[in-house]
């Protein structure tokens, strides 16, 4: 069965309209779901009892299982049905907000993180899969793609200027309890409006590609999480994802099909989507640092300047799409990183928070024409019944991207010389593969 509907090509027509809200909506909630607890972290700690060194444990149980088991639940939905995983998904979500809300020691607190990771893990790509199977490939598509780039980004800023207004004026555990109306509300109307999408072949789940790229990633991000703390996990990791890899040869139905896997395309989205994601939250990491500690900006006050930084992110949701007609998807995906890496780079120069909120701005803007094209450049030329699988690669990529950055740029922020070295290589390494993504993209992809 597929949920791809025809539409007219030159709009989307008003019942379609209404299930994009209901899969932006969730894409809105999950993105604000991690952002929400960067400004409210300390408030978090205090209220529970975590000391500044174990803090990062509030990210680390989100991030795990995030992007630990998205591949997997984004195969399990081309099997089991994409609707019936968005709504596993957000009751799960539902259940671990309040939970998480009502916490009030470490150890609830964490287990309500682990399962809000695990959530995210099953909604977000089968809501992007629903999203790509209900919009043929074209300017529709693209243009759904692009406002789920621009409500994503609107989620990531909301999130932001949520946690900081939350926290200053009522509690950290608003934190959590907002969670709880927004996706009974969808789940309660999901299944009235958009019908079950799923991969109609007699297809069953690889489980040892399963198990083995579970674990392999699981291992990867516990390394990265731990600061280098952990540097035994990645030996573990490259044996894991190097056996996934020849089980994925031999397996009859495998979890990923190695021809999708060798698609330019999809190894250029990824890796884009990995850079502009990682490189965008450690930029928002070090300047959330840098307002509140060096030039002594309340919460509320650093929730407010993202706010105001992330407007201009919507603006590139809306104009990648249009951008994504006249060049080629990973042109535009190199544009974006390239604007995301100068504008980075003008922190550098950063003195006052004005300077920091308008480079910012810029850097929003690049990073949400990044997002947008790297998710059409993973989905295109790919049918229905593997778009489960490229989106949970699409959106695997946010979720590594999302829990490799902070990690990596915070240790080279804690030298001596502090964030500007941090705030080098970030830009350096998202101009590089500007320029990689630019140049290989000139090759055409093979199927």
């Amino acid at each position: 069965m597929t949920t791809r509907i025809d539409v007219p090509a030159a709009r989307i027509g008003p019942r379609h309209k209404v299930v994009l809200v209901l899969l932006l909506g969730t894409q809105f909630m999950l993105a604000a779901d991690f952002s929400i607890f960067n400004v409210a972290l300390p408030a978090v700690g205090r209220g529970v009892g975590l000391t500044l060194h174990t803090l990062q444990w509030v990210a680390t149980a989100y991030a795990l299982p995030a992007a630990g088991f998205t591949l997997l639940f984004g195969r399990v939905a081309d099997l089991a049905g994409r609707r019936r995983m968005l709504l596993i998904g957000l009751g799960l979500l539902a259940a671990a907000s309040l939970f998480g809300g009502t916490a009030h020691t470490p150890v609830v607190l964490l287990s309500a993180r682990v399962a809000q990771g695990l959530s995210t893990a099953i909604a977000a790509p089968a809501a992007l899969s629903l999203i790509t199977t209900t919009f043929p490939e074209g300017p529709l598509r693209a243009r759904a793609l692009g406002l789920n780039g621009a409500i994503t980004a609107a989620g990531f800023t909301c999130g932001a200027l949520l946690g900081g207004v939350l926290t200053g004026l009522w509690s950290w555990r608003w934190a959590f309890l907002v969670n709880v109306p927004v996706a009974l509300v969808i789940v309660a109307a999901v299944p009235r409006l958009i019908p079950e999408g799923r991969d109609g072949r007699t297809a069953r789940l690889d489980l040892p590609g399963a198990v083995t790229v579970t674990l392999g990633l699981l291992a990867l991000i516990w390394g990265v999480t731990t600061g280098g703390a952990a540097r035994w996990a990645f030996v573990p990791a490259a044996a894991l994802l190097a056996a996934f890899l020849l089980i994925e040869l031999r397996s009859p139905d495998p979890l990923a099909p190695v021809h999708v896997l060798r698609r330019r395309t999809v190894g250029l989205g990824v890796l884009g989507g990995l850079t502009t994601v990682s490189m965008a939250t450690g930029a928002t990491f070090l300047m959330t640092v840098h307002l509140q500690e060096t030039l002594g900006l309340a919460a509320t006050t650093t929730g407010l300047a993202f706010g105001a930084a992330g407007l201009l992110a919507l603006a590139g949701g809306t104009v990648a799409p249009r951008l994504i007609g006249p060049m080629d998807a990973p042109g535009v995906l190199a544009l974006g990183l390239a604007i995301q890496g100068l504008a980075v780079a003008g922190l550098l120069v950063a003195g006052t928070a004005w300077w920091v909120v308008a480079a910012l701005a810029a850097c929003y803007f690049g990073n949400m024409v990044a997002v947008v094209a790297y998710v059409v450049t993973v989905t295109s030329g790919l049918p229905d019944h593997e778009q489960g699988l490229a989106t949970g690669l699409s959106a695997m990529a946010q979720q590594v991207g999302t829990t490799v950055g902070i990690p990596l740029l915070s240790t080279v922020a804690t030298a001596p010389a502090g964030v500007h070295p941090a705030i080098g290589v970030n830009a350096a390494i998202t101009m590089a593969v500007a320029l990689l993504v630019r140049l290989l993209g000139r090759v055409p992809a093979t199927g």
